[in-house]
Order: structure tokens, then sequence, then C-alpha cells
């Protein structure tokens, strides 16, 4: 999912998204609490999605038109991000890849219900937290039952059938797929708000957490989460954020604490160059997104090892390489015209940027002093500018 682009910089102007307080991993609850005896324009924004959230019902895993080979609804289902049908072919099949350039197919199957669903529970979560009001917490737990708990519209814990390419490997999913579940670390996040709510029972909980329980066992025991464990890009560095978020919240700390342990040589010595560089991102057709993204991925790990009081923003190599490294390189390219990146970017350079600022905004509440601060700070005031012209 990531958190939605008009959310980026709103969340700075309200509280410092993230920073870890021990009672929940991932909010700074007295910032948070500020916010909401503030009452600021911002979260009348983030109140007024989740108003909107309260008149959806979600679509589930059984609303598809289509079942995969497994012929389980309840199976999630979805198609390869970037595979076409092949024109050379009568009937397109096998599917053909094309970097960067989106299949909408991928819209007719779970995809994006899933992470509209996760979308809905961040923000009513976050409603609630910063109104107090029950029916937003009633809302986000209706959702997680319909996703996860109910007998009749549940998800299966396993992604079998993730980002499947027709014509390829018998219709069966591939490690990539498991990727579409990092919506799950921030709809988690945004759990974490719900503990104080009696619509979120006990038994809510703990269904929950044997259903990701479930789920953490297959990324680690299956053939498509070994895929996904031993590819080399973000895709391995993203499988390790959701092992350690999920594994945290049903309460192994051994495997969390053994894949932070592990991640800088397995992941950030090999994936960053000591000039900074991320080779296994720069070679895609977006490969400032990509190397943005996979730097969201690092950065998610720092805060969640943090929380174990581990040091891994500062991991640092014998040959230099490090987050640190990864976040000078890109901000090269912040303020900078697409024809000044020496590598392909075919899209979304403007909304790329920005994501790339909100990372290195989060990179500095690292740091003793922020170095990145010029590079961001004029967008938090737009943002904020833009927020209350839409209420004033």
């Amino acid at each position: 999912m990531k958190i939605k682009i008009k959310y980026i910089f709103l969340l700075c102007t309200i509280f410092s998204v993230f920073s870890i307080q021990s009672q929940t991993r991932i909010w700074n609850m007295k910032s948070l609490e500020k916010a909401k005896s503030s009452n600021s324009e911002a979260c009348k924004l983030i109140i007024r999605d989740a108003d909107k959230a309260l008149n959806k019902t979600i679509a589930t895993v059984m609303d598809k038109g289509l079942a995969p080979t497994s012929g389980d609804k309840h199976d999630y289902f979805s198609s390869g991000r970037y595979w076409w049908p092949d024109p050379s072919k009568p009937d397109g099949l096998p599917y053909i890849r094309k970097d960067g350039v989106v299949n909408r197919e991928i819209d007719n199957l779970d995809r994006a219900p899933l992470g509209a669903m996760a979308r809905s529970v961040y923000t009513l979560s976050l409603a609630y937290y910063l109104t107090s009001d029950y029916k937003y917490a009633k809302k986000a737990v209706e959702n997680i039952r319909i996703w996860f708990l109910n007998k009749e519209t549940k998800m299966n814990p396993n992604m079998n059938f993730g980002q499947t390419i027709p014509g390829r490997n018998n219709g069966k999913g591939r490690g990539e797929g498991i990727l579409d579940t990092y919506s799950f670390v921030e709809m988690l996040d945004g759990i974490e708000l719900l503990k104080g709510s009696s619509e979120f029972t006990k038994k809510d909980r703990e269904a929950l957490v044997a259903w990701f329980t479930e789920y953490l066992n297959w990324m680690q025991t299956s053939e498509i989460g070994k895929e996904e464990f031993s590819a080399k890009n973000n895709h391995g560095t993203a499988f390790d954020v959701q092992v350690t978020r999920y594994a945290l919240f049903v309460e192994k700390e051994d495997i969390a604490k053994n894949v932070i342990d592990e991640f800088p040589t397995r992941r950030l010595f090999k994936q960053i160059e000591p000039d900074g560089s991320q080779p296994f991102e720069l070679v895609r057709t977006t490969a400032l997104g990509y190397s943005v993204f996979n730097l969201t991925h690092f950065i998610d790990m720092c805060w969640m090892a943090k929380s174990l009081k581990i040091d891994l923003f500062n991991a640092k190599s014998t040959d230099g390489r490090s987050i640190d490294k990864a976040c000078s390189f890109l901000a090269n390219y912040v303020g900078k015209e697409q024809n000044e990146f020496p590598y392909k970017q075919i899209k979304e350079w403007d909304s790329v940027q920005k994501k790339l600022q909100f990372e290195l905004y989060r990179s500095d509440l690292f740091r003793e002093k922020p170095i990145y601060k010029s590079l961001y700070e004029n967008e938090i005031a737009r943002s904020q500018k833009n927020i209350d012209l839409i209420f004033n």
C-alpha cells in the first residue's frame, strides 16, 4: 500500500510518525496525543477520509470473478503487474514482461481489494485514536473480521497464487506475489491504535494473531516463500520486513531478532554499493522509484530494529556500504529535472520525488541533527498550506 501520497507530509505536520515508543513499537505517543488535542486541519483531513470509509463495504477475496487453479476463492489471487498478452500469439499466451508498464488486469482480482481494506483499517484506526469515537473502531474491526476472520469471507493465510502469469507456471504464484501483502505492515501499525477500544476484543486479537502466525509459517516454509527470501533486490528486503513485522505482532521476538541481526550482511551490504547506489534497482525502467521503494523498506526495518534496541541505521560494512550512503546517493536528485537523472525513470517523476523527500525526513529522525531538512521542509510547509485551503 504505502501511505497515500497526500498523507506523506500531512503526517509530518501533526506528529513524528514511526518514532518508536515501547507501548506500540511504531507510534510516538506523546506527539500523537498532542495531535489529538490540537484538532488541526491535518487531523480533520484524516477524519474526513475515515468518514468516507465508514460508508463503504470492502470487497473480499470471495468477490472476484475468477478462482485460482486451487478452485478455492478464499485463496488470494493476483496477476503479475508488468506482464502482458504476447501480441504474436493468437491467445496471447504465455504473457510477456514490460518492465514498468502496468497491466490494469491486476485490478480484476484481489490486489486492489487487499490494498483498499488495509488502507481503510489504517485510516479508521487513526481516526478512532484522534477522536475517541468508537464508530471508527467499530468499522475498522468490521473490516478486519471480514478479511481475516469470518469463515464465509476470509482470505486463506497463504500467497500460493500471488502475481501469477497467464500461460506460465501452471497458474501457480511466484515469490514476487508476497510483496502484495506489504500493505499488512502498515495495517498492523493502525491496529496498534485499536488496543484501547472495546470493539477490538480479546477474541478478535487472538484470532488475528492466529491468522498471522499461520501466514508467517507459510512465508518461512513454503517454496514460494523460500523463493522470495532468496530474492536479491527490493523483494528480498520487503520479505524480511514482513517477516519481522508479523513476528513482532504474534510475539515471536526471537524470529524478528534473527532477521534483523542478519539484515546488514544479507540485504544492506549486498544491495548498496560503497557509493550508495543500489544496482539491482537502478537497472529497472523506474530506477529512482525502485531505489526509493527499497530505501523505504530499509528504514521500515530500522524502526522495528530500534523497538528492540538494535541500531540498524548505522550499520556499515568495512568498505562503507550503509543506509546513510544510500540516502546520500539519492538526495543528489531531489529537486532535479528528470533529464538530469542518469538512469531510466519512465513515469511518476514528481510523485517519486515526494516519496524520496519523505524518506530523507524519516532518515533524519535517526540522526542527532537533521542533514536533509532543506530538501523536505518546503514540501512540509506546502502540504500544510494545501490542507488549510481545503478547510478554510
